[in-house]
């Protein structure tokens, strides 16, 4: 990786402060540089933090202090639209719940990740069906979700993610609605994006999620620390 290539995600003493009376820190300033194509895991009890790393890291709030870079671009400096223009683009989410159209197919649910980027229909409908071949689910496009397993559910979840090409791949607890046998899968695609060159965030309080990351950082009552490798 040349130095000249920017960080995908590079925090500067970046924090989160909701007014009070009294004011709540949310998140510490926080300091993070994740290279492109790392896969780091991030970890901490409930309350500690995580989804107030997540709405940052994800373009859904703006610090209250320092900065934060997505690969490259300050964000801090951008209006609504163009934060939101920006998150479409260069950020693809996985969640817990999945937050698929439960009456639509398989197909459409990852067609509709590309209706924002003027990408022609029938270019649409081939990157859906391309994608989900990926992940094993070529049979299943015509499905809907309420016809799908939980790892069926979730294996579109994740190319819908990808399909418009985002540089991030920000993950929200992916396996926790999850057996462990299910979960195995998922975890086993994910291993495999990264080793595409995906850079892959995963958000989670599972040990043996957080195992899978190539770095572990941990929150804990809004302070970030970085884990010393094992």
């Amino acid at each position: 990786m040349t130095a000249d290539v920017p960080a995908v995600i590079e925090l500067r003493q970046a924090g989160l402060t909701y007014p009070g009376p009294p004011p709540v820190a949310a998140l510490a300033g926080c300091e993070l540089t994740v290279r492109p194509g790392e896969f780091v895991t991030v970890v901490g009890p409930s309350g500690s933090g995580k989804s107030t790393f997540l709405n940052i890291v994800g373009l859904l709030d703006v610090p209250t202090s320092g900065s934060y870079l997505l690969d490259g671009i300050d964000t801090g400096s951008l209006k609504d639209a163009d934060r939101t223009a920006l998150r479409g683009r260069r950020i693809g989410f996985v969640f817990q719940s999945f937050h698929l159209l439960p009456y639509r197919s398989a197909e459409d649910n990852v067609r509709v990740a590309l209706l924002y980027g003027r990408v022609p229909r029938a270019e649409r409908r081939e990157r859906a069906r391309e994608a989900l071949v990926r992940v094993g689910l070529g049979h299943r496009m015509d499905s809907v979700p309420t016809r799908l397993s939980g790892g069926e559910r979730q294996r579109v979840a994740i190319p819908r993610a990808l399909v418009a090409g985002p540089s991030l791949l920000l993950c929200d607890e992916p396996t926790g609605n999850l057996d462990t046998a299910t979960a195995g899968p998922i975890l086993g695609l994910l291993d495999e994006l990264h080793a595409d060159g995906m850079t892959v965030v995963v958000i989670t309080h599972d040990p043996l999620v957080a195992e899978r990351g190539a770095r572990t950082v941990s929150i804990r009552d809004g302070v970030l620390t970085e884990r010393a490798p094992v």
